[in-house]
């Protein structure tokens, strides 16, 4: 495993919902510190290729659109899947409210819709999860809007005759939260992570942060908490998840109990339930959470999220703790616009590549393709805005 590749300059995003169709990743949305969320504006769509590491937006759909009531406005914390060459957007908010609308994007046609559905249609949420097994989308967790509370249960939408389906299960489900992650693997929904509270379904700002791995069996319905070994993971939220060969693998993410960011990379074996602390090589993303993490061949595409950066402290304060910090920085957040690529299996070919770039070799007697190839490497994009902190 090796981190290959580190780009700026792509879309400034957190909280987006992203999705791989054949060899193109396409991001739904996001936030971004400064933008105004409480308009009723577009959804934005950036796709990468993935082949030479570019980015580029979509025109957005017209307002005055006759279709554009079928265009979901820009939002963060909703939920994406691909089931065949069309994406399924559902759930998320802006500054205003939450929604439940499902929306639906032709990637031949480039073109959005808004599919009849039928049955119970979950409450209307963000920070949930979607993932796509046997011809469902299923959706777990959340917070619900309208009721105010964290969710745990478990909704399936069939692609094959749009109807929903409230999923009535057995055992102990994993405890309300939002910000989890729901991978598929082997007809099971795995759960891993998120922010619970210890009033159960209410938010009363007394946080959990679980370290359990759950699945459902949608075979039978059941929940199941497999008893795990090896280097467990703190509790995180607002990770990512993604399946490669068979095993199930979590990066970055943020616990509220000791304010921390990761940027951390654990293998989960569902054959054995262990877990593995892996150690890729290269330079790694900065410690972040609400990023995307998606898998394409054997390369994993890591953009956006937030990550803690210091600044100078207000009052003034300039010591040294315990540690070695420096007491005259305080962290804000910082929104990414950045491109990293995990490569779980870099040829000759590539770590030649990598020899070329981090040495800063001679390139002129190099064949055209080998230039284009470390130009594509190297090459910023530029379709971001600049940067703005918070806190």
């Amino acid at each position: 495993m090796y981190w290959t590749v580190h780009l700026e300059g792509g879309p400034r995003r957190v909280n987006h919902a992203a999705v791989v169709v054949e060899d193109k990743i396409f991001s739904f949305g996001g936030y971004c510190t400064g933008d105004n969320y409480r308009e009723r504006r577009p959804m934005d769509i950036h796709v990468l290729n993935t082949s030479n590491f570019r980015w580029h937006a979509l025109p957005l759909s017209k307002q005055n659109d006759p279709d554009a009531a079928c265009v979901p406005y820009q939002r963060y914390g909703h939920t994406a899947v691909a089931y065949g060459d069309k994406i399924f957007v559902w759930g998320g908010r802006n500054d205003e409210a939450a929604c439940n609308v499902l929306f639906c994007f032709d990637t031949s046609t480039l073109q959005w819709s808004c599919p009849e559905v039928t049955g119970m249609i979950p409450g209307a949420r963000d920070g949930h999860s979607a993932c796509v097994i046997n011809h469902c989308m299923y959706v777990f967790g959340g917070f619900e809007e309208e009721i105010d509370r964290f969710s745990q249960d478990v909704h399936a939408l069939d692609f094959r005759t749009m109807h929903w389906n409230y999923i009535i299960t057995q055992g102990e489900p994993p405890s309300y939260r939002d910000f989890h992650s729901a991978t598929a693997l082997e007809g099971r929904m795995y759960i891993f992570g998120g922010r619970g509270d210890l009033n159960g379904p209410y938010h009363s700002q007394e946080e959990v942060y679980c370290s359990d791995i759950m699945y459902l069996d949608t075979h039978t319905g059941r929940w199941h908490r497999p008893v795990t070994s090896g280097d467990i993971p703190i509790g995180r939220r607002s990770h990512s998840a993604f399946v490669y060969k068979g095993n199930l693998y979590i990066f970055g993410g943020y616990n509220g109990l000791h304010d921390e960011h990761f940027n951390d990379l654990y293998r989960f074996s569902s054959e054995h339930n262990e877990w593995q602390l892996l150690k890729p090589l290269g330079k790694p993303p900065s410690k972040r959470r609400r990023q995307a993490c998606l898998l394409v061949g054997d390369k994993v595409f890591l953009f956006g999220g937030t990550s803690p950066f210091p600044v100078p402290n207000p009052h003034g304060i300039q010591d040294y703790d315990i540690d070695g910090n420096h007491q005259g920085l305080e962290a804000k957040l910082v929104d990414h616009s950045d491109l990293h690529v995990l490569d779980f299996a870099p040829t000759l070919h590539t770590l030649c590549l990598l020899v070329v770039i981090q040495n800063h070799l001679e390139e002129l007697l190099l064949p055209e393709d080998i230039k284009w190839e470390i130009r594509a490497m190297t090459t910023n994009n530029r379709i971001s805005r600049p940067v703005n902190n918070t806190g």
